[in-house]
């Protein structure tokens, strides 16, 4: 009899998540060929001994290697279950029985491939909202649904739903790579592949900026009219306008990240979405502005950073917007678009703020930049001259 071993694996792919933890597995070993399981158990490197294959300096270190202990018998149990019954040990057959028994729908298997996944926690959010919708099209998805007819029908639900083209593509780009990954673990033949005959459709987006005026009426509004928070939140706005800095680089920011370069303020940062490193001159940009901020906020200025989510800033912003009298909608990533092309429409060469924003690729930048009217007529004049 062909005998399986199994193992504790732990951070097999060497990467950490955000919160520096990494998966525990369950390693299955035969025949020179390996699966693996997951535990859904994230630990940090410290909370796992290597040399004893045990959790440790965990506040439920007892009850988690029981637990661990528990699944490599259940695993060994539908091994002798299949030897019992004649059948061929093989590790496809072990994990074919395992899915049969703990894996019963396809949303079921979306939601744990999302979770044990070293995905940052926003794409993790958004890749959960695309299950949420996929069970409100339809509540138990089995993988023998998943058809192409399924995909345009859900296609269709999404659009139901008001979502716009490059969000439709968004959840169905997530959903591609959920079905690819049902294919690679051999939940779904790859013969019936559903994104065979389907496109993933998307369009050009309009980036939404504030004109010099409308982000005047933003600085010169009556904060008498707006709450605490409501200036914080706008100060925060004004504060990434004025530096091009994203969300999530924005809310990063600590007093560390505040230098002095030949004797001039700088923020040097590195990027979340890039990891790229930005050093922003902030005394040079927009007169000063955003240096002006962070002298407003200096004994807390970690407390400035300190934001609640980009939904509820957005919601805030709207409000904001109302009240300085700009009909126009923008969202907090419209400081980014803002940012871009008032520098471009001062004159700043478009090399310069691709580097300013952190882009890797001109194209990307060029994306950002909106060409406005008095744009095109200062440089016809600067030509002229």
């Amino acid at each position: 009899m062909k005998k399986i071993s199994y193992r504790p694996v732990y951070n097999r792919k060497n990467r950490l998540n955000k919160q520096g933890k990494a998966l525990l597995q369950i390693e299955a070993y035969l025949e020179k060929r390996k699966v693996y399981f997951s535990s859904h158990i994230h630990l940090t490197p410290q909370q796992w001994d290597k040399r004893r294959e045990r959790i440790v300096a965990h506040p439920n270190a007892e009850a988690l290697n029981l637990m661990l202990a528990t699944f490599m018998m259940e695993l060994e149990q539908k091994e002798l279950e299949l030897w019992k019954n004649g059948q061929d040990i093989t590790l496809e057959k072990l994990k074919e029985t395992f899915i049969k028994e703990n894996m019963h729908t396809f949303l079921e298997f979306a939601k744990r491939e999302i979770e044990d996944s070293q995905l940052k926690e926003s794409t993790r959010k958004n890749r959960l909202t695309t299950c949420y919708l996929l069970a409100k099209f339809k509540q138990r998805i089995n993988f023998k649904d998943l058809t192409s007819k399924f995909i345009f029908e859900f296609e269709s639900f999404l659009y139901q739903q008001g979502c716009h083209t490059n969000t439709v593509a968004k959840h169905m780009k997530h959903l591609k790579l959920l079905v690819n990954s049902a294919i690679n673990k051999g939940y779904i033949e790859p013969g019936n592949y559903a994104f065979r005959r389907y496109r993933i459709k998307t369009e050009e987006g309009k980036h939404a900026f504030l004109r010099p005026e409308e982000l005047e009426k933003l600085e010169t509004i009556d904060t008498s009219l707006l709450t605490p928070v409501q200036k914080h939140t706008l100060d925060a706005f004004l504060f990434c306008c004025y530096t091009g800095l994203r969300y999530s680089d924005f809310r990063n920011l600590t007093t560390r990240n505040i230098c002095s370069v030949d004797g001039k303020p700088w923020i040097v940062f590195r990027t979340i979405k890039t990891n790229k490193e930005v050093r922003l001159p902030i005394a040079l940009l927009f007169d000063g502005k955003a240096l002006k901020l962070i002298q407003k906020y200096r004994q807390r200025l970690n407390s400035f950073f300190t934001v609640d989510s980009n939904s509820c800033l957005n919601k805030r912003l709207i409000h904001i917007g109302k009240k300085a009298g700009i009909q126009k909608h923008f969202s907090f990533h419209s400081a980014r678009h803002t940012n871009a092309t008032l520098l471009i429409y001062k004159g700043v060469s478009i090399t310069t703020v691709q580097r300013l924003l952190g882009h890797r690729n001109l194209s990307t930048t060029q994306g950002y930049s909106e060409i406005m009217e008095g744009t095109i007529i200062k440089d016809l004049k600067r030509a002229s001259k």
